[in-house]
């Protein structure tokens, strides 16, 4: 399994060690996301940053939509199932996403690809609080729903 991670918040008054979790996490700007694999070590970066992000877990559609919308390479050119098909000699683009969504691979797996995934601010805004975990109503932590984010932010 995946998540799929969103900077919810910006850059000031962060404390170091967030901020530099952040930076391990590839989100350096607000309305960045990526997309990490399940385990101890990541949930433990999330929740240490869990005041300036959001995420939720990831499906193949989530990460074909994401990749293939907002995906760049080398040059800032769009990611294109051609060049997926070259660099990684698959013969099916959707097993890569699939294998990216169950964890198998990741996204800094695939050569010229870059790792963080530029996503505008949501239409419509947010629907809670940026500065309140989705809990109690805000937009912060872990969603169950991270789709219907998404779909507003590409």
């Amino acid at each position: 399994m995946s998540y799929v991670v969103v900077r919810i918040r910006g850059q000031v008054d962060v404390r170091r060690g967030i901020k530099h979790t952040l930076s391990s996490l590839g989100l350096h700007k607000k309305f960045n996301a990526t997309i990490v694999p399940r385990n101890r070590v990541m949930e433990g970066m999330l929740y240490k940053a869990k005041d300036y992000i959001t995420w939720g877990t990831a499906t193949a559609e989530t990460v074909q939509r994401l990749l293939s919308t907002r995906g760049r390479t080398i040059g800032n050119k769009p990611l294109t199932e051609e060049y997926l098909r070259e660099k990684l000699e698959a013969s099916e683009v959707a097993e890569v996403f699939d294998d990216i969504a169950r964890g198998r691979t990741s996204i800094r797996g695939i050569p010229g690809l870059k790792p963080v995934l530029r996503l505008s601010p949501p239409r419509g805004g947010f629907k809670g609080s940026t500065k309140r975990p989705v809990t109690v109503g805000g937009e912060l932590g872990y969603r169950e729903n991270i789709e219907a984010l998404l779909q507003r932010m590409l």
